[in-house]
């Protein structure tokens, strides 16, 4: 399995930070027929991220195009269990991408819709926040 993370980062380690609003960008569909929507918010951690694409691979059986729209940029650190308080910041445990209300995590083409939205059922399953299958003509109607 690869690890997704970034290549090359600015700075070790970040703030914490809060998750507030709703996407600003990445909230509509850009590549593909069929999305997976996000409507809570959260961090999206890159096994959680990896989870789901490679539940959606699986159903779709290669079939059609996968795009994952958000990368774990973010850096979590995380004390050793019964560290004494102080001694600075813990080292990085995982990576993370911070997901708004709104923003786009998948989107598939190249498979029908019934299949599509099987397959987007099943990464919904793995992501800690609830989602939506939205699709290219609904998005259209509105």
């Amino acid at each position: 399995m690869a690890k997704l993370l970034p290549a090359k980062t600015k700075y070790r380690k970040v703030h914490k930070g809060r998750i507030r609003g709703r996407a600003k960008g990445c909230d509509t569909l850009a590549f593909g027929e069929f999305g997976l929507q996000s409507l809570g918010r959260g961090r999206l951690t890159a096994a959680q991220l990896e989870a789901a694409r490679v539940a959606i691979n699986r159903y779709l059986k290669r079939r059609g195009k996968l795009w994952v729209r958000v990368f774990p940029h973010k850096p979590v650190t995380k004390k050793p269990q019964e560290t004494r308080q102080g001694k600075g910041k813990g080292p990085v445990e995982y990576w993370c991408a911070i997901v708004k209300p709104g923003t786009m995590v998948f989107e598939v083409s190249g498979s029908g819709s019934q299949a599509a939205r099987e397959a987007m059922r099943r990464a919904d399953g793995k992501l800690p926040f609830p989602c939506r299958f939205v699709s290219r003509e609904e998005l259209e109607q509105y």
